[in-house]
């Protein structure tokens, strides 16, 4: 027993968990305005609806990981 160690991977610290934070914000913002912009040209006919659709999915799945980070 006298070689029981601490188990690494523990929690990251509390500066990782802002740094992740943060990057997460930039992301589900910058997602989310390319995503609104790309669905108003793609109203207008200027390009397609793909790629729009997948950065709404994308800063979707960021808002929900940074909503769990947060809490």
């Amino acid at each position: 027993m006298s070689d029981i160690e601490r188990s690494r991977g523990s929690r990251p610290t509390r500066q990782q968990r802002v740094d992740r934070a943060y990057r997460l914000t930039l992301a589900t913002g910058a997602l989310g305005v390319i995503g609104v912009v790309g669905i108003v040209l793609a109203i207008l006919n200027i390009i397609g609806a793909g790629l729009p659709i997948l950065a709404l999915i994308l800063a979707a799945i960021c808002f929900m990981l940074l909503r769990r980070s947060v809490r």
